[in-house]
C-alpha cells in the first residue's frame, strides 16, 4: 500500500515496515534540522528524548557536555567487550604457556620448576596478552557499535551538513523510527527551534 503525504512524500508499507520515499524515488533516511548553538541543540535533544523517539542522533563540531543524558543514553556496553577480550587474552596466555610446560613438553631445565611454582615466570606474557586482546576487543567493538567502517553517511547528502565540522549543530530523526511521521517530526523540530528543516535522502 502506498500513502501520499503532504509535500509529495510517500510511504511504502509491507506489514509493519514503513519506508518513505521522496518524489524522485529516493529512500528517506531522516528529517533533520540545524540549530544556532550548542545550547539550543542540547535543549532540542531533551525535547526529542521526551517525545519518545529512539532512532535519532545529534551532530556537532565538538563534544557537548551532558549530551548523553540529554539524549537518554544509557551506559555503553563497550566495557563488557573489553573485559571479554582481556579475559580471553589471559586464558590464551595460560593455555599456550601452561599447556607445554605442564603437559606436552614437561622438561627439567637447569633444575627450574615445571609445576605450579613456575607461574611467576609466565606473568609478563599473561599481562601482555590480556592488554593486547583487550585493546583489540575495544577497537573492533567500538567499530561495530558505531556502524563502522562506513564510507559515506546519508547526512552528507544535505549540503548544509558540511558545516558540521566547523560551526554547525544538527539533529536528525530517522525515518525508521516507529514514531516517525513527516508532519509530526516537522512540527517537533520547529517547536524546538530547528532551522532549515529538510528531508535527507539515503541514496
Amino acid at each position: 500500500m502506498r500513502v501520499t503525504h503532504r509535500g509529495g512524500y510517500s510511504n511504502s508499507r509491507k506489514g509493519t515496515h514503513t519506508m518513505m520515499r521522496t518524489p524522485a524515488g529516493h529512500r528517506v533516511y531522516a528529517m533533520a534540522a540545524e540549530y544556532p548553538s550548542a545550547a539550543a541543540l542540547y535543549e532540542a535533544a531533551k525535547r526529542v528524548r521526551d517525545a519518545g523517539f529512539r532512532r535519532w542522533d545529534v551532530y556537532s563540531p565538538f563534544p557537548i557536555h551532558g549530551m548523553d543524558d540529554a539524549m537518554g543514553l544509557g551506559k555503553s556496553w563497550l566495557s563488557g567487550w573489553v573485559l571479554f577480550g582481556g579475559v580471553s587474552g589471559l586464558l590464551t596466555a595460560a593455555l599456550v604457556e601452561f599447556g607445554p610446560s605442564w603437559g606436552l613438553y614437561r622438561l627439567d631445565v637447569h633444575g627450574k620448576p615445571w609445576n605450579f611454582w613456575t607461574v611467576p615466570a609466565f606473568f609478563p606474557i599473561m599481562f601482555e596478552l590480556t592488554v593486547l586482546f583487550g585493546a583489540f576487543a575495544a577497537f573492533f567493538a567500538w567499530q561495530g557499535m558505531n556502524g563502522l567502517p562506513r564510507w559515506y553517511h546519508p547526512m552528507f547528502n544535505w549540503e548544509r551538513f558540511s558545516r558540521v565540522t566547523n560551526d554547525g549543530f544538527f539533529l536528525a530523526i530517522e525515518a525508521r523510527d516507529p514514531r516517525f511521521t513527516e508532519t509530526g517530526v516537522r512540527q517537533l523540530l520547529e517547536q524546538t527551534g530547528g532551522e532549515h528543516i529538510t528531508i535527507v535522502h539515503e541514496d
